[in-house]
């Protein structure tokens, strides 16, 4: 049975999910999102627990029950002058974080020198911060794909699909590709391998992954990316496929933390854009939530 069958609907249905990363980052993040979920044209929305502003995205969202919020295990701060640390206490997780006490930028650097335990405890902090703070996680996703190990081959996937298995989250992991992003072959095996693993633990995981460009292309504009989404959206598979994006509002505190403002602002308005949502319907496209996969999980 396919995973479009388990959630009532038939093997040729279309079944897609928009969620909204790093949640939390920022105040204009925070505002951007919770006025897409406010307008119903996202699914859900993924909180950093590490960032200066997740307290504020956090009172929203328990304020906001009805509203699926997963956690987006942090374990890299990218940007120059606007940085975060782990949760948990400096010492205990020392492989994770510089003498300044920040993550590391990248994520090659956070696979080369991180220590599986301090990673194990990390991820366990940032969870139960959300769940103690009111968050009821409907789901786990990562920020920059840095525990999937496609930087050096090291992944911690087998952690997380651990800790999922354990508290009933569905994850994104892709059963079988993601759309925007070239695999290596030995990447694609461990991919396989974790789908296999998680299958046997019982963790619900979408059939697709999109992932949709994090900087402006070159030269590129609004209507050249509102053409991408939508040719992503022509071209969407029977099955469920997660979706993600940035969304934020313009702000100058947006625009004082990195230079991918217009980006941001793209996400937030496309999904918005009656074009694109005229295209959903055209497309009989259905827009399910991650509540569903974990209603589904914890059914198993």
């Amino acid at each position: 049975m396919s995973l479009a069958q388990a959630l009532g609907y038939t093997s040729d249905d279309k079944l897609l999910i928009i969620n909204a990363d790093d949640y939390g980052m920022c105040h204009s993040t925070n505002a951007g999102i919770q006025q897409l979920l406010d307008e119903k044209v996202i699914s859900s929305a993924t909180i950093m627990m590490p960032c200066p502003w997740a307290k504020e995205a956090v009172q929203w969202a328990v304020s906001q029950p009805h509203v699926d919020i997963g956690v987006h295990l942090t374990f890299t701060s990218e940007w120059d002058t606007y940085r975060w640390g782990p949760v948990s206490r400096i010492p205990t997780v020392s492989t994770l974080h510089s003498a300044e006490g920040y993550f590391p930028s990248d994520c090659l650097t956070f696979e080369q020198t991180a220590h599986p335990e301090h990673v194990y405890i990390e991820m366990i902090a940032q969870i139960n911060l959300a769940q103690q703070m009111g968050i009821v996680p409907t789901h786990l996703d990562n920020h920059m794909g840095s525990l999937y190990g496609l930087e050096s081959g090291n992944d911690y996937l087998g952690m997380v699909i651990d800790i999922c298995a354990q508290l009933g989250l569905p994850l994104r992991m892709p059963r079988y590709s993601v759309d925007g992003l070239t695999l290596p072959t030995e990447a694609l095996r461990r991919l396989q391998h974790r789908v296999r693993q998680a299958d046997a633990l019982g963790v619900v995981i979408p059939d697709y992954v999109i992932n949709l460009p994090f900087k402006q292309q070159l030269g590129g504009t609004y209507s050249s990316f509102r053409d991408l989404v939508a040719s992503y959206l022509h071209s969407l598979r029977p099955g469920v496929t997660e979706m993600y994006i940035h969304p934020a509002i313009v702000t100058e505190e947006l625009k004082s933390i990195h230079s991918e403002w217009k980006q941001r602002d793209m996400d937030f308005e496309v999904f918005r854009d009656a074009t694109i949502r005229r295209l959903i319907q055209q497309e009989h496209i259905h827009i399910i939530t991650w509540r569903n996969l974990q209603i589904l999980q914890k059914s198993l």
